[in-house]
């Protein structure tokens, strides 16, 4: 049974028009009246079957910065149902899993965000209940192909310096894994995005060999709250 994992409303809601660069989406929003706003996109994918002219989105207001755009798109329509689309959620939803009973690690006694290891940035470096050490990086998921959830949907350089430091840390005997968060409900296994990314789909190859580990998580947004679904296997596993 899905689990809430955060509360997560919307201020308004918009139709999307064009999106001038990647970290900006040009909408007509329906606050007293229809008007075209600029909106920052947390999302630097390319997010095509998302982010269409006319495709409805949910938005909230960007409180308390001096930042140009006022709004934030937070998730966007899919076959009747809400895709969050804001990477800015991923540490929240990534830390519930981390610190709770459905955490892929057992228990946590420690968890340190945003750690330099090498010469990447991994979002975490955890301490187990055994003393032992897990370098973790999360990726978010909105795209799904045939039940099939796909990483990336852009080719991604910096995605695959992450890999190669999860490989580094398994090379000095250390544990590693990247946790994958989807936000398909449809989804029924992971597999990296070959025809998108081959570099970043070779090189999660490698490092599942090499064994880094690979935890993907499916979520599910019905507009006011983010609900965990459960875990799915790497495509072909099993």
């Amino acid at each position: 049974m899905p689990v809430t994992v955060m509360e997560l409303k919307s201020d308004a809601e918009a139709a999307f028009r064009r999106r001038p660069n990647r970290f900006l989406a040009v909408v007509d929003i329906e606050v007293e009246e229809l008007k075209e706003i600029e909106a920052h996109v947390h999302d630097p994918g390319r997010l095509t079957e998302l982010l269409y002219p006319g495709n409805r989105l949910l938005l909230r207001r960007a409180h308390g910065t001096s930042r140009k755009t006022k709004w934030d798109v937070i998730a966007a329509r899919y076959e009747g149902k809400w895709i969050p689309v804001h990477s800015g959620l991923h540490r929240q939803i990534s830390e519930w899993v981390l610190h709770g009973e459905h955490s892929p690690f057992g228990t946590v006694e420690e968890i340190r965000p945003e750690v330099t290891v090498g010469h990447s940035r991994l979002d975490f470096v955890l301490t187990l209940r055994d003393g032992r050490r897990l370098g973790v990086e999360v990726k978010g998921c909105t795209l799904a192909v045939d039940g099939t959830a796909l990483f990336p949907d852009a080719p991604t350089e910096r995605g695959r310096r992450h890999l190669e430091t999860l490989m580094e840390i398994r090379e000095e005997g250390g544990r590693a894994a990247l946790m994958v968060l989807i936000f398909r409900p449809d989804a029924r296994c992971f597999s990296p995005n070959g025809e998108t990314d081959p570099k970043f789909a070779e090189t999660f190859k490698r490092a599942v060999e090499k064994g880094v580990e690979v935890y993907p998580v499916v979520f599910r947004y019905d507009g006011e709250r983010v609900e965990y679904v459960g875990r799915i296997p790497v495509c072909g596993d099993g």
